[in-house]
């Protein structure tokens, strides 16, 4: 038995590390910069490590790929926003279901979006020091939500029509 569970351990950190380098890669290179940052899609992946992973392993997934996507690619200031909103729209999907695209994950993508939108915005007027100027940034990180559950979408159907939820 406590073989069993060091080796299901050992298969998620794993898992956990690759998921984070996919968000950091995908964040970090596929990006559209902007006037202040850029739009990326890496929450599509930070998504399907949600749906894929037990809940403490998709927070640390989502918190260190997109912390290191920030701090690497010379945003250091975003990075502790970033892990507090990234980690908290991990913990809004379950991996308990027998669909990576099922409805309480979709649900999850649409208040995903939300915390990413308003916590950005917070966390901009904070650093800032100005809210108003903050509202400029809410159309881009509705693009870049809606890049992501795209992505999460296309890719989580995909693994299900593959049946791979069996073999994790």
């Amino acid at each position: 038995m406590e073989r069993k569970r060091s080796r299901e351990h050992l298969k998620n950190v794993l898992m956990t590390a690759l998921f984070a380098a996919m968000i950091y890669v995908v964040t970090s290179f596929v990006k559209i910069p902007t006037y202040q940052g850029y739009i990326h899609v890496g929450d599509g992946i930070m998504y399907l490590a949600a749906a894929l992973l037990p809940m403490p392993y998709s927070i640390a997934a989502a918190a260190i790929g997109g912390g290191l996507a920030d701090y690497l690619s010379g945003f250091a200031v975003w990075v502790v926003p970033t892990v507090l909103i990234k980690s908290i729209e991990a913990a809004l999907f379950t991996s308990k279901e027998n669909k990576t695209v099922s409805k309480h994950n979709m649900i999850a993508v649409a208040l995903s979006s939300v915390v990413c939108m308003a916590g950005y915005y917070l966390a901009e007027g904070l650093i800032y020091g100005n809210f108003i100027s903050a509202l400029a940034s809410i159309p881009t990180n509705f693009i870049q939500a809606a890049g992501s559950a795209a992505l999460f979408v296309f890719m989580g159907m995909s693994l299900d029509k593959t049946g791979i939820r069996k073999n994790l």
